[in-house]
């Protein structure tokens, strides 16, 4: 293992030994290839660049207590890359080669696994992107899929702790029938206005209303959102919003702990009726949401300054899958090191 303070880790980049990679060109996928090489050399007509061909997953690989290393529903971000390759016209990886590089580029850089006790991961990041040099507006003939990866600490420096957030209506994520549902930059791109508004004014991140009426919860910033109440976990239904593979998995724990569960549009007047709240993700895995502030109307909604029951209970089931310390009930796991 790398001499690396592992506790101090941040929720950045650290380069590692190697990536692996793929191409794309004649209508097929070629031999996967490790490099070393932190760079691409890419056409300055290239799609990506110009017309947003690009997609990108985000999962981690984790060190378990039984010396273990662990990978959570590896099949999902396949999945949800190859939907999202549907969404902007890119050819789709197949899972079987998607698994593959993440398990081979997990194997390359083990000593950059993060020791369990640390409380930080090895985060795992597919890209794809359009590589032809072309500028008439069309999908590329040529394509790279690559996945490198890198030791993270805590998404938010507290970890599983409240944060405040914030309603921004000035700003749009994604629109009802536009890119919101797939994982492209673009939409990260037009988040960042509002993000640095919110975080300017002392928030964990911006809140999104639905970009058609400003009536309903779209998204958490870069996440999903979920209240609570009831004993009923309810997290809001819309065509804009991503598909969280970490919000799927906690619809699917709720109901194996006994709590109802509803995917259904929430209106923002809903909000006042949660007893808990929060965003969900990859990165953070649930951060709790202390409090939502309106801008706008002055109102307030108070969740709670520390996590709720329920959302302790559902975090730390997800992660005792993610370890190994919980029985892997669905499957969700792949174990990548012996």
């Amino acid at each position: 293992m790398k001499n690396i303070d592992w506790s101090s880790l941040t929720f950045g980049y650290m380069p590692t030994d190697y990536n692996v990679r793929c191409y794309y060109r004649n209508g097929k996928w070629g031999e996967v290839e490790v490099c070393s090489d932190e760079y691409l050399k890419l056409h300055m007509a290239a799609t990506c660049l110009h017309y947003g061909q690009e997609a990108f997953e985000g999962l981690k690989a984790y060190r378990c207590p039984d010396g273990k290393v662990r990978v959570f529903r590896v099949e999902e971000n396949a999945a949800r890359m190859q939907q999202t390759s549907r969404g902007i016209v890119m050819p789709e990886v197949p899972t079987e080669l998607f698994v593959e590089m993440v398990k081979k580029v997990v194997r390359l850089n083990q000593e950059y696994i993060p020791p369990y006790e640390s409380g930080a991961s090895l985060y795992i990041r597919p890209l794809l992107i359009g590589t032809s040099a072309q500028v008439g507006v069309r999908p590329a003939a040529e394509y790279c899929f690559l996945i490198f990866v890198t030791p993270v600490g805590p998404y938010f420096k507290g970890g599983f702790s409240t944060n405040p957030y914030v309603i921004i209506r000035d700003f749009d994520r994604a629109a009802p029938l536009g890119t919101g549902m797939y994982k492209v930059g673009g939409n990260y791109a037009a988040s960042l206005r509002a993000n640095r508004r919110a975080h300017e004014q002392g928030y964990a991140s911006e809140f999104y209303l639905d970009a058609k009426e400003k009536k309903y919860v779209d998204e958490c910033g870069a996440a999903n959102f979920f209240g609570i109440k009831n004993d009923t976990y309810i997290t809001p239904k819309s065509t804009s919003i991503l598909p969280s593979i970490t919000n799927k998995s906690l619809m699917q724990i709720a109901e194996d702990l006994g709590m109802k569960v509803e995917r259904r549009p929430v209106s923002e007047d809903e909000l006042d009726s949660f007893e808990e709240a929060g965003a969900c993700g990859t990165a953070a895995v649930i951060s709790p949401i202390s409090h939502l502030d309106d801008m706008d109307t002055g109102k307030v909604y108070n969740f709670g300054d520390k996590p709720g029951p329920w959302s302790t209970r559902l975090y730390e089931t997800l992660r005792g899958i993610q370890y190994g310390t919980v029985e892997d009930k669905h499957g969700w796991i792949t174990v990548v090191i012996e």
